[in-house]
């Protein structure tokens, strides 16, 4: 099984507005970066969306090592997903989850994956956190795809 780091971040200007998110896959020597935009959006659905096309972009099944400064994503993934499911998509308060179209894209595309979360502190000289966090903002302010 291929070995590929993915780090992802994503960025809201307002929470909720214009939103953009980053990633930057790298499976040895080769890296690719990747960012889009939402024009109304919040930052958790940014965080997210950064790691479902993180992990969407990998076409063969792979060992990830996923660095995220979202501890929303991590707790999400390690923590809460398996009660929600079995509360039937409600959270510990008895509201629907939000954000859940996203946590089912998200359990999908990590389904495929053998998935190792890490988390890092945001704006704290992590080199892969700050440049994807430049892509995320970038892709905020300045609606594009790449």
């Amino acid at each position: 099984m291929k070995k590929v780091e993915i780090f992802t971040d994503g960025a809201c200007k307002g929470n909720p507005g214009p939103g953009g998110w980053g990633v930057l896959l790298r499976m040895g020597a080769h890296e690719k970066e990747m960012s889009g935009h939402d024009p109304d959006t919040t930052n958790n659905r940014m965080e997210m969306t950064a790691v479902i096309r993180g992990l969407s972009a990998l076409i063969e099944p792979c060992e990830v090592t996923l660095v995220t400064d979202s501890k929303y994503v991590i707790d999400g993934m390690t923590k809460w997903v398996a009660g929600w499911k079995k509360r039937g998509w409600v959270n510990a308060s008895k509201k629907p989850v939000r954000n859940a179209d996203l946590w089912h894209d998200l359990i999908e595309a990590a389904g495929r994956h053998k998935v190792h979360w890490q988390w890092v502190r945001g704006h704290d000289g992590h080199a892969e956190n700050e440049r994807v966090d430049r892509l995320a903002s970038d892709a905020a302010t300045a609606p594009r795809e790449t």
